[in-house]
């Protein structure tokens, strides 16, 4: 629930911040920042956790560039183009698309609770953004920025089935790698877009907006989503992301 909170912030502090930041360049630090700090604090864990990472460095780069590099840098590019309630509102095929994706991958089973939860639950977000009138929901227009947002919930998807291979490690130590494989792939990106004269404009806002998401769409949301799946699995934990949309509107 409260990874839910904290994405739902960053969707409308993404939408918020368009044209005042470039998209690469606000994804690459919203995990250069968290990742440099915490290296300072989590080092004892990192260097005693350090076998572990070599030897599982396989699924850490996938993690890592799935959930975090391509995910993040998906979600930025998308909500230029579409609504933060829109792309709240897309965060509800999560679930379905978990489902989807565990039997894919692992053949996972869903129960009948399950399925039952999933569709009384996406029936209750249509409820709330439609404020209780299903006409309401012609009034929503979507756009290509909509499809953008469709592929990287499929992203997100595929990162929370495979948390399943997540190694052994201390948390904080997990968070530190996952962060720094997220920003190597989209540093060259962001080099590009500064050469190119897309850069940050020096406003309050982006600074806020620098700060907010070096914190809790990134380390603490992802801090919390990786510990509820380990404790209650990718499909228990999809119907929580229902909450998204609430939270937005």
């Amino acid at each position: 629930a409260l990874a839910a909170l904290f994405w739902s912030g960053n969707h409308i502090v993404g939408r918020a911040i368009s044209g005042e930041v470039p998209p690469i360049g606000i994804s690459t630090v919203r995990w250069l920042l968290p990742t440099t700090a915490l290296g300072f604090f989590a080092f004892p864990l990192i260097r005693r956790d350090w076998p572990i990472i070599r030897a599982h460095w396989g699924i850490m780069l996938w993690l890592g560039i799935v959930g975090g590099a391509l995910f993040t840098a998906g979600q930025y590019i998308g909500l230029q183009y579409t609504t933060a309630l829109n792309v709240s509102v897309l965060n509800s095929l999560i679930p379905v698309l978990i489902i989807a994706t565990g039997a894919i991958l692992f053949r996972d089973r869903i129960t009948a609770i399950q399925f039952g939860g999933i569709v009384m639950s996406s029936v209750g977000v249509l409820v709330i953004i439609a404020r209780g009138d299903f006409s309401n929901l012609q009034h929503l227009l979507f756009n290509w920025g909509d499809i953008i947002i469709v592929f990287n919930m499929i992203v997100f998807a595929v990162y929370a089935v495979y948390l399943r291979k997540r190694p052994p490690m201390h948390g904080l130590s997990f968070i530190f790698v996952f962060g720094a494989v997220s920003t190597l792939p989209t540093l060259p990106f962001m080099i590009w877009e500064t050469a190119a004269g897309i850069t940050f404009k020096p406003t309050w806002l982006t600074i806020f907006a620098v700060v907010y998401v070096s914190i809790f769409p990134s380390l603490l949301a992802f801090a919390a989503w990786n510990r509820g799946v380990q404790l209650i699995s990718a499909n228990r934990s999809g119907p929580f992301v229902h909450l998204v949309p609430v939270y937005t509107a």
